[in-house]
């Protein structure tokens, strides 16, 4: 047997391993809000693995039991190659797909923002602040949570006050009773416009209780491991954002005056080792997530 024909299989053999374990990569890091898919996809996505396999297979039978000539050998090498640029470009379109979904939900959240000017960029804010704290994070804690479903979730946190009436949302004082009712219906109400999309189910829940408590004094008083870990990681973020930006009837608190307020609350309102988590998180780090053009 040729040896430039052995060494064009067995590099196409080593391309074919390496294109397996991206894709089994791929298929372990595509369950969120975007990728996965229903039962019918995952079985397409296992045949595909599978094939994968089968053709590695097919380099081990072919090099073991014949002698390919220089043809089937070129044959099997750009297979593999062309085997990889197909997945390269898969992989890119959808982190492409991604990038411009993330895009388009802050385009959305924009909309929310500019009916209440009290926000003022808040829902970025809380999206970086909360990713800032993901990547804090050990990485026994990261393993049920995937990120892009947070990022998600973050951005769309108070996608609810879209139904809630503007002259509760630009009331340039405290809220009555009647009206913090109203107020705190949101992330119900975000659940409901989110409903329509099956992909967004995980993190429903994630936006439905990112306002509360352990201790069950929430707004839906849920208390402790009812909680979602993802919800309690909002929590912290949306209260950090809510401490240091300006509204309309209340001046910014500084940072040092927010890290205090979070301290108190840990174990009441906050999640104790989350908040544990975030405290480690630099003073620059945190001054970085503030959305550009904003000012807090």
């Amino acid at each position: 047997m040729d040896i430039i024909a052995i060494l064009l299989i067995i590099l196409g053999m080593l391309i074919m391993i390496y294109d397996i374990l991206r894709y089994a990569s791929f298929m372990k890091n595509t369950r969120d809000v975007l990728s996965s898919g229903s039962k019918k996809d995952d079985i397409l996505r296992a045949t595909g693995l599978a094939l994968l396999i089968f053709f590695l297979l097919g380099y081990l039978i072919v090099t073991v039991f014949s002698e390919p000539d220089m043809m089937v050998s070129m044959i099997l090498f750009f297979g593999s190659i062309f085997v990889t640029i197909v997945l390269f470009i898969m992989f890119k379109l959808l982190e492409t797909v991604k990038t411009r979904s993330v895009d388009i939900a802050k385009v959305l959240i924009g909309v929310v923002d500019a009916r209440d000017p009290n926000l003022n960029g808040h829902s970025v804010h809380v999206q970086k602040i909360t990713m800032l704290l993901y990547s804090y994070l050990p990485k026994h804690m990261k393993k049920d949570i995937n990120p892009i479903s947070l990022e998600y979730a973050a951005i769309l946190h108070d996608v609810g006050k879209l139904g809630v009436p503007e002259s509760i949302l630009n009331k340039p004082a405290k809220l009555t009773e009647e009206e913090w009712t109203v107020m705190r219906k949101h992330p119900q109400l975000g659940v409901k416009f989110l409903e329509p999309l099956a992909a967004f189910g995980e993190i429903n829940s994630w936006i439905f209780c990112h306002h509360e408590r352990v201790d069950g004094n929430g707004y839906f008083k849920l208390k402790g491991e009812e909680i979602p870990f993802a919800a309690k990681m909002l929590s912290i973020a949306d209260t950090y954002s809510a401490i240091t930006m300006r509204r309309s009837y209340k001046t910014p608190r500084t940072h040092d005056d927010a890290i205090a307020i979070i301290k108190e609350a840990a174990g009441t309102q906050l999640d104790k080792q989350l908040v544990d988590i975030f405290l480690t998180i630099p003073k620059e780090e945190l001054e970085k997530c503030i959305p550009e053009g904003i000012k807090y």
